[in-house]
């Protein structure tokens, strides 16, 4: 029987994962940021620009919104440590989706690298 880590590492094995080194390459032609993390995760802080799609949404929200449809645009997908965005990598290719590139390590190698991230504003209770 397979685990969800046997899977991580089929898809991993099968997509193409970008270092956190090389992200802010493949950022600049990025068409398309998506981050899989489910919504809390997202709202406590993200890539510049990214798009919340969380990966049990994702075929759905592909299918449904117009402006994700083209094959052709270059995707960066990336989550907490880089297991579910790379399912997802290998979900978007199953669909035809052909430049899809996953970020190896996630947000937490993103963040401890130094990177700049966005996060909510708090509100100030004086």
């Amino acid at each position: 029987m397979k685990t969800a880590h046997d899977l991580v590492l089929a898809a991993k094995a099968h997509c193409t994962e970008v270092t956190v080194e090389r992200a802010p390459d493949v950022l600049r032609s990025a068409e398309v940021i998506i981050d899989v993390r489910e919504a809390d995760e997202y709202a406590a802080g993200h890539l510049a620009g990214a798009i919340n799609v969380p990966r049990g949404l994702l075929e759905f929200k592909l299918s449904s919104t117009p402006e994700l449809e083209r094959r052709d645009m270059n995707v960066l997908l990336y989550c907490k440590t880089s297991g579910r965005s790379a399912l997802a990598a290998i979900t978007m290719l199953n669909m035809g989706y052909l430049n899809v590139v996953s970020m190896a390590g996630g947000y937490e190698a993103w963040v401890a690298a130094g990177q700049p991230v966005v996060k909510p504003a708090q509100p100030a209770f004086d």
